[in-house]
């Protein structure tokens, strides 16, 4: 049972920061109506700057504050930009651009700071005896800080689209944008807000994953994050927040359960079987399990 409660406690604690990435894709759809391929990208580059920070004495907080504020400047000009202007000729335009940034950010990342591994220091205490025990299983204080951010989170951008003026608006504009901008709608300030707010989310995924990763803080340590992120937000629905949780934990604890118990599947296999498991659900409910039919009159 104690086995049992390890391997479910790893997978939520994975399923998590894929969550919190999830929800990024998500605040970015539901704001814009598209996906943006370079959010792990720009994530791996905050986070990189976050630690670049601590290693200028900076306090670990401040560092992570700094990183999500400049994730959402960063989010906001590459709307501004470099996607809205193609964004009018086609959803194909729209790709390239986000492949373009996904392969920029990564080698700028490079050139800045190297291709070594790095130590990206914890904002939760991570001490060998900084645990709780759950049923004999070890509740480590950096997995349980990860599980309260992306509760307080999903409950911020609850509030944000139903009870801010922004969030409806980013709603308003992710249905139609013309009818919104007629309706009044300040459409540019809206999406610019929307890719901003969802760099940010990114930018704390990546704070709180690299600590976590046996590989650390390195050039590769976001991509697979950000594959089982984006099978977690199609899983749920693309525009849903709920349906982003729901799924990055159903992919963690699958991972974790699939590798703990079939000996043969590990590593990329272990990825692999449970993204299987979710195109098998999707092709059952093609719009993920919380996602909405979007209804067109002719």
């Amino acid at each position: 049972m104690t086995l049992f409660l390890e391997r479910l406690i790893s997978g939520l604690t994975n399923g998590s920061i894929y969550a919190i990435l999830a929800l990024a894709l998500v605040v970015v759809f539901r704001a814009t109506g598209t996906i943006n391929f370079a959010q792990g990208e720009l994530a791996l580059f905050t986070t990189f700057v976050a630690w670049w920070l601590t290693t200028m004495s900076w306090p670990i907080w401040s560092a992570i504050g700094a990183a999500l504020a400049l994730g959402f400047l960063l989010g906001a000009l590459m709307e501004r930009l470099l996607i809205r202007p193609v964004q009018r000729r086609s959803d194909m335009a729209v790709l390239i651009v986000a492949l373009g940034l996904f392969t920029g950010l990564n080698s700028l990342a490079g050139m800045l700071w190297g291709s070594d591994t790095k130590i990206m220091p914890s904002p939760f205490p991570n001490g060998p005896t900084d645990y709780i025990s759950v049923g004999g299983a070890r509740v480590y204080g950096d997995a349980l800080g990860v599980l309260v951010a992306l509760v307080v989170l999903l409950v911020l951008m609850s509030l944000l689209f139903r009870k801010t003026r922004v969030g409806l608006h980013m709603r308003a504009v992710a249905d139609n944008a013309e009818s919104a901008t007629l309706a009044g709608v300040p459409t540019s300030r809206i999406l610019a807000i929307g890719w901003g707010v969802a760099a940010a989310i990114g930018a704390l995924a990546g704070v709180l994953v690299t600590p976590l990763s046996p590989q650390q803080l390195g050039l590769t340590t976001m991509f697979p994050i950000f594959i089982a992120a984006s099978a977690a937000a199609l899983f749920g629905g693309l525009d849903s927040l709920v349906g982003a949780v729901v799924g990055g934990l159903t992919i963690g604890v699958l991972e974790s359960m699939l590798s703990g118990y079939i000996s043969v599947i590990g590593g990329s296999l272990q990825q692999t079987s449970a993204l299987l498991i979710i195109v098998v659900i999707l092709f059952v409910r093609p719009n993920g399990l919380f996602g909405t039919k979007k209804l067109e009159r002719v």
